[in-house]
């Protein structure tokens, strides 16, 4: 497969010489489902933000197929094909969510397909396309902003927390969509998620980030048959050294 989005050795961060992200590097190829955890704090949601394009980079560089995108500009990753979903979900909750769904399709004679192709990602959102977004339970929200997100047929679709505020039982729905997104699209998929063990079963890589460095990669199957190594990577029982996707896990803690 090819290399679709690749960051080599981003620092990152809010305030210029003081990266909270340092030395980040990742190569994701088309169709790839990476899962990046670690606790609260680990600087998950600012490597996000820095790829989206919210957050210029303290250093290093951001590429989509190939072309650096231009850092700390919003526009230009959308334009490159990055789409973020943020941990809020930034839905217009005073529109129904056939007008959110709208506003992301650029074409009037597009918006049929487009929203057939949605609903069959989300059918239980076809009874609610005349609903107020802010009026959906919280699991509909997600599939809304998920929705909206792939209207814009990213290159590179980016979810931060996707199981905010969510029972596992919702996000046990929601997550396969990913991997089907992934499969059937093309599309690359970069989520933040809590429920290690979920997102492990429907992502190939995974990255542990733990106080802004890489502790822990490797293939996501691995890892779920090695929990103790994410757990140690969680703790900072072990340093861990950032070895190619499909290595060992055995051998990803030093």
């Amino acid at each position: 497969m090819t290399s679709i989005l690749n960051c080599s050795e981003v620092d990152a961060g809010y305030t210029r010489g003081r990266p909270c992200v340092r030395d980040f590097n990742l190569d994701v190829r088309e169709g790839e489902v990476l899962t990046l955890l670690g606790p609260n704090g680990a600087g998950k949601t600012t490597v996000l933000l820095t790829l989206a394009g919210f957050l210029p980079t303290l250093g290093g560089t951001v590429e989509i197929a190939g072309k650096a995108v231009r850092t700390g500009d919003g526009c230009a990753a959308a334009n490159a094909g990055l789409a973020l979903v943020p941990d809020d979900r930034s839905l217009f909750t005073s529109l129904t969510v056939e007008e959110n769904l709208r506003l992301a399709v650029n074409s009037r004679k597009a918006w049929s397909a487009e929203r057939d192709s949605i609903l069959g990602h989300f059918p239980s959102l076809r009874e609610r396309l005349k609903v107020q977004a802010g009026a959906l339970s919280g699991g509909e929200q997600q599939m809304l902003a998920i929705g909206r997100a792939l209207a814009q047929h990213p290159k590179v679709l980016l979810i931060d927390e996707l199981s905010m505020g969510l029972a596992p039982a919702i996000v046990e729905r929601l997550l396969p969509v990913l991997r089907t997104v992934a499969d059937d699209t093309g599309t690359a998929v970069v989520f933040v998620e809590q429920h290690v063990q979920l997102a492990l079963a429907v992502a190939d890589t995974a990255i542990v980030l733990r106080h802004g460095s890489i502790a822990l990669r490797g293939a996501a199957a691995e890892l779920a048959e090695n929990p103790r190594l994410v757990e140690e990577a969680y703790l900072g029982a072990h340093d861990a050294a950032a070895v190619p996707d499909g290595a060992p896990a055995q051998g990803l803690i030093a």
